[in-house]
């Protein structure tokens, strides 16, 4: 049997003898275009040819059909690949107007520093709840959360409320993830539970204070909102910012936070939900 050629589309041209087919503006049988046997007189197609019969092969049934390989070259590899992005809590959408991903859920132990308001914090765990996780919340002021607790619990303790120092083991697992929220004020004590695996801690310091430092040295992610001018100079040594940045501290908008490490850093505006809005309000930095 002949080898099929390339064509120069990457289609592949059947070799001689294959009926009804031929190259194209050839005048061959199966061009479409008229032959020897006489002007304008299209040729008669060739029978099909019989295909054998499959042979049985024993103890394993008929021999399927025989197919080309599906093959995808190297330089094509890209075109496979499949939009997937990051896993975690959508908090917001950054300067480009695209998802701002927080990957709270995690196999080792995550510490998140937010100096920020309570709004921001509350959508947060409540976001966290709708990804299945679990919220505990370590705090002072219950009668702040109480309205959050009630209305995330349908029939389940999906954000459970402790006072301070009185949070027990959570038990957290890949199944069953947990997001301790510590809103325990501006000098929050060593918590009795800590980060582990599966079990992130978000601290909320409503403004700087002298515990400020060490919780951002131990912290993966620092989230900023509205400082005073002061505050976001000592932030910016703390954290390696730019001057741009530090300037910008003072004067973010309610409900934008500046996410930020030692080497990368985001603006994120979060937008509640009509759901988020009934609930706790418009975006605010003060509580």
């Amino acid at each position: 049997m002949a080898t099929p050629a390339t064509a120069p589309n990457g289609g592949v041209f059947p070799g001689p003898g294959v009926p009804g087919q031929g190259f194209p503006n050839s005048g061959l049988p199966g061009s479409g275009l008229p032959t020897a046997g006489g002007p304008g007189q299209l040729p008669e197609p060739e029978p099909a040819p019989v295909p054998p019969p499959r042979k049985q092969w024993y103890g394993f049934g008929l021999l399927g059909p025989r197919r080309q390989r599906h093959e995808v070259p190297p330089e094509q590899f890209e075109s496979l690949a499949l939009p997937i992005g990051d896993d975690g809590i959508v908090i917001g959408a950054d300067g480009q107007g695209q998802p701002a991903v927080l990957g709270l859920h995690r196999p080792t132990p995550f510490n998140v520093l937010l100096v920020g308001g309570l709004w921001t914090a509350q959508v947060i765990g409540l976001r966290a709840v709708a990804t299945g996780a679990r919220v505990t919340v370590e705090t002072g002021r219950q009668q702040m959360w109480s309205t959050l607790a009630q209305a995330a619990n349908n029939n389940q303790q999906c954000i459970t409320l402790h006072d301070v120092g009185r949070v027990p083991p959570q038990g957290a697992s890949v199944s069953s993830p947990v997001l301790v929220i510590r809103d325990a004020g501006m000098r929050p004590p060593r918590g009795r539970v800590t980060a582990a695996p599966w079990q992130s801690v978000l601290t909320l310091l409503p403004y700087l204070s002298p515990v400020a430092p060490r919780l951002m040295e131990n912290a993966g992610l620092v989230g900023v909102q509205r400082v005073s001018p002061d505050e976001a100079q000592q932030i910016g040594r703390i954290m390696g910012l730019p001057e741009v940045d530090v300037s910008a501290l003072s004067t973010l908008a309610d409900g934008v936070t500046l996410w930020c490490t030692r080497h990368a850093r985001l603006y994120v505006a979060t937008q509640p939900t009509d759901a988020e809005s009934g609930l706790l309000g418009a975006p605010r930095r003060m509580d």
